[in-house]
């Protein structure tokens, strides 16, 4: 394809951005919709993916990731972070997908001396933890609404997560996480509900941005 702006890749990129805008496609789909060479557009989609403008579907398409659909996030979700934080009294996150990762894009730390910190930017595993659970849609989680665990990914340290959707997909985790002696082996039946309706509040502020 010809270059527009003399940066031949960011061309190439762009017209994958350009291609999935209507909506899902498959591979085969995305190298007949750009022209690119399919081992050029399988690259570029997984690139874009890793840093959040590329998703898949549940059935392996590409479409249009989080970081276009939803850029003002974490803005929208902090007040009812703050109100997680504040009735919970422990740490609250807002992680997103990132390829085989899971990304801080918000953080609240808890008052306590005691607490967990993770930093805004922050790369996570998805194979441990309550949000990675959430975040790659865990047959549990969706069923009663939220995730926990118990000192999978630290040490002394627990947490609970419920999913944040748009039209249908799941687009976040909010996450309360806390050192094992106050939010106890069992975490979910202590802040589950709250959990769950702080993504609910985070739902409805997307929906009347």
């Amino acid at each position: 394809m010809d270059s527009v702006s003399g940066i031949g890749v960011l061309d190439k990129a762009v017209a994958v951005l350009d291609a999935l805008e209507p909506g899902p496609l498959t591979l085969a789909e995305l190298v007949d919709a750009t022209g690119l060479a399919r081992a050029t557009a399988h690259r570029l989609a997984a690139a874009l993916e890793m840093h959040g403008f590329v998703a898949r579907t549940d059935d392996g398409r590409f479409r249009v990731g989080p970081r276009l659909t939803q850029p003002g996030l974490p803005a929208l979700a902090r007040p009812a972070l703050e109100a997680l934080r504040d009735v919970t009294g422990e740490s609250v996150q807002l992680y997103v997908r990132r390829g085989d990762q899971r990304l801080c894009v918000e953080a609240l730390e808890s008052p306590h001396g005691l607490r967990t910190i993770v930093p805004v930017g922050a790369l996570l595993p998805l194979d441990a933890g309550s949000a990675g659970k959430v975040l790659r849609g865990d047959a549990p989680t969706l069923e009663r609404g939220w995730a926990e665990s118990v000192e999978e990914r630290q040490r002394g340290v627990a947490s609970v997560s419920a999913p944040v959707h748009d039209d249908g997909r799941v687009v976040a985790a909010v996450s309360v996480s806390g050192p094992v002696d106050r939010t106890t082996r069992a975490p979910g039946r202590r802040y589950g509900r709250a959990v769950v309706e702080a993504a609910r509040t985070v739902e409805a502020a997307m929906a009347g941005r």
